[in-house]
């Protein structure tokens, strides 16, 4: 599990840097993208995992194997995201602008409420990024380990008839 959350983390953190820095973070349907990786990561790593004990693990097991997993991305993305807003303040400006464009847009707010909302948004920003975060990668990690666990050929041993080798 440490190398595959390894390995899917990194490939969070690069796509992550791609779109950031070619200025299409502010697209929210490619930060979903990351999600995908999340989700496909976890599923190939746990049926790599149930393959490479010949099919042996447990529904369990296998789910144990891609929740540490989906733990293990949760600290290295969260420790980049945080890492990342320290050294480029400008990526933590540019959110705070499309969360004032997308208010503007709404008709029935105030310019008083858009003020009060901004305010909110800064004060809360290490909450909202760092909370948001570990709960969204958690909770999809944890589908993935599921839907991993399911779909993963399982041929478990019996306790009652060990194998002799």
């Amino acid at each position: 599990h440490f190398s595959g959350g390894l390995v899917v983390g990194c490939i969070m953190i690069i796509y992550t840097i791609i779109i950031n820095f070619s200025g299409l973070g502010a697209d929210k349907t490619l930060g979903y993208i990351n999600y995908v990786f999340l989700i496909g990561g976890i599923i190939y790593f746990i049926t790599a995992y149930g393959k490479s004990v010949d099919h042996t693990a447990s529904f369990g097991s296998l789910f144990t194997f891609g929740f540490k997993m989906s733990a293990l991305i949760t600290i290295i993305v969260v420790a980049f995201q945080v890492i990342f807003f320290l050294i480029f303040p400008e990526f933590k400006e540019k959110i705070f602008d499309a969360a004032h464009d997308a208010m503007v847009k709404k008709p029935n707010i105030t310019e008083e409420q858009i003020e009060m909302g901004m305010t909110a948004v800064k004060k809360f920003f290490w909450i909202i990024v760092v909370g948001g975060s570990v709960f969204g990668l958690v909770f999809v990690g944890a589908l993935a380990s599921l839907i991993g666990a399911g779909i993963t050929k399982k041929r478990p041993q019996s306790p009652f008839h060990p194998t002799v080798q």
